[in-house]
């Protein structure tokens, strides 16, 4: 937007840009990612556009994506490279070895349609124009480039559990489990719920992850592509203000007059962008008159279940991995823990439906030091970082809030460690347990959510964040949003961003 000439003005709440794509200090000389552990999701074509090599933005993507140790000793490995991932899957099955390489060609081919959808603000459903007519023909082309069989597929798997997607390439239990994961990673479903391989192939969405995955670290941590983009904008001559939080998106006739500021100061714009998740921001930014009762009815019932604890580990040593075999490479990825099957992950899932969190937690660790060792360079020597993932946390909080168990579920995700990793809690010298309440009072995340809003078949595309308002501009003259909870949504990917500033300016050429 600043590129195209209008002034820009950036207000973020904390002290810092990134808002849950940040690294911060855990203990001396020692930081951890905060929410975001891998930024492998970012697309490409953003950061060129961005320029954000020339910002200082360096990345780095490991030999290995995956890596899931199971409980016989044994393990999964997923690798950047097919032929590796081929060779490591054959002491499993030699026919799932075999048939990985036609998955991992299906999931890049129908995930090359999702991206391609992805690119595009979805159309206007109430006065269709010319400019959706070429939509249609734009997107129609690209769904021809699927061909009749992909074209098929891909009708027939968006609304199917990830659990069948994958049982339809594989027979080994771990192998399923192991590929399925990313259908319900920071979601509220499980791996047999409805629509979940949309979300595992919105996944591989606009980057070369493939079936495995994509596993990308930034040196320095999260901090530094939030940095790069702030030096971007900055560059292109937009204006950037820290700890100025938000209280209220200022309307005048019922279209947005500018925003005011939690101290009581007023700032005037003829448009505010919000990288807000929609229900904060339409029903406590906005007045309720202006938004009008339904709307803010409809925009309150956005599903925000967050699911997800974020545990921050120091290590006074890399941690030992007994079905690594002594192949330090392999904890250089995503670590998968308790991806053992599919039904023990619904097993898992389940506990959250009954206010409950599973005794054998899933989890996603990575080990970024091991990568990055900047994160730990004012540190004792050998001491290492750990950043997990625990997934699935109870709809609504346990009886007497989140802060009471706290240190429960820090102690949950060390026992679930302990059994592929024997020892490791004795190496830690310090954790952070960040539960859904902490992320939404620390990086205003509604309830929590990594994603803005459940990623679901009932908010995608043309429903992302409600049916009607797809297009970027909220109900309201002006107001329009930017962020997960927008198409097409998925946490670091700077696709919402970049479409939601295509029509600020498309609107601005127009008069509008």
């Amino acid at each position: 937007m600043a590129r195209s000439g209008l002034r820009v003005l950036v207000l973020e709440a904390r002290d810092r840009v990134g808002g849950a794509t940040v690294t911060e200090e855990l203990a001396p000389g020692v930081r951890v990612p905060s929410l975001a552990h891998t930024v492998g999701r970012l697309r490409p074509s953003i950061a060129r556009e961005l320029e954000l090599g020339k910002q200082g933005l360096s990345l780095v993507a490991p030999e290995v994506r995956v890596f899931a140790p199971q409980p016989d000793g044994r393990a999964v490995s997923l690798w950047a490279d097919l032929g590796r991932t081929v060779d490591a899957l054959r002491p499993w099955s030699e026919d799932d070895a075999t048939a990985w390489v036609e998955y991992d060609r299906r999931v890049r081919s129908l995930s090359r349609f999702l991206a391609d959808l992805g690119d595009e603000a979805p159309p206007e459903i109430k006065a269709p124009g010319f400019a959706d007519a070429l939509l249609g023909l734009r997107l129609g082309r690209a769904f021809r480039g699927l061909g009749k069989h992909d074209g098929r597929t891909i009708l027939r798997v968006l609304a199917m559990a990830a659990a069948d997607f994958v049982a339809e390439s594989f027979d080994t239990e771990a192998i399923r489990a192991t590929a399925a994961w990313r259908g319900v990673r920071y979601t509220a479903m499980g791996p047999w719920s409805a629509g979940s391989t949309q979300v595992l192939l919105a996944d591989a969405a606009g980057n070369e992850g493939g079936a495995a995955g994509e596993t990308v670290f930034a040196k320095g941590g999260p901090s530094a592509l939030s940095d790069a983009i702030a030096a971007a904008a900055l560059a292109a001559g937009a204006e950037i203000r820290t700890g100025a939080r938000v209280a209220q998106v200022s309307t005048t006739d019922g279209a947005v007059t500018g925003v005011v500021l939690e101290g009581g100061d007023e700032i005037a714009a003829p448009r505010v962008v919000s990288g807000l998740d929609p229900k904060q921001l339409l029903t406590e930014l906005v007045d309720p008159v202006t938004v009008g009762p339904s709307m803010r009815w409809r925009a309150a019932n956005i599903r925000t279940p967050g699911s997800v604890a974020k545990i921050n580990l120091v290590l006074d040593g890399t941690p030992d991995f007994p079905s690594a075999g002594g192949d330090a490479r392999l904890l250089r990825g995503r670590i998968q823990v308790n991806t053992t099957s599919i039904d023990a992950m619904e097993h898992a899932f389940d506990a959250s439906k009954y206010a409950g969190v599973a005794s054998e937690p899933v989890l996603e660790a990575t080990i970024p030091s091991l990568v990055d060792p900047s994160l730990v360079a004012g540190a004792p020597a050998g001491t290492q970082v750990m950043s997990v993932l625990m997934q699935w946390m109870p709809k609504d909080p346990p009886e007497g809030g989140w802060a009471g168990r706290r240190e429960a579920i820090g102690d949950l995700a060390l026992e679930a460690l302990e059994t592929v990793a024997p020892g490791l809690g004795a190496r830690v010298t310090a954790r952070q347990v960040l539960t859904p309440a902490d992320l939404e009072s620390e990086y205003g995340l509604t309830g929590g959510h990594p994603l803005h809003a459940e990623p679901a078949l009932d908010s995608f595309f043309l429903w992302r964040p409600l049916l009607g308002w797809a297009r970027y501009r909220m109900p309201v003259p002006g107001l329009y949003l930017a962020g997960s909870g927008a198409h097409p949504g998925g946490g670091v990917t700077g696709a919402p961003g970049r479409n939601a500033a295509r029509e600020v300016i498309a609107d601005r050429r127009k008069g509008g």
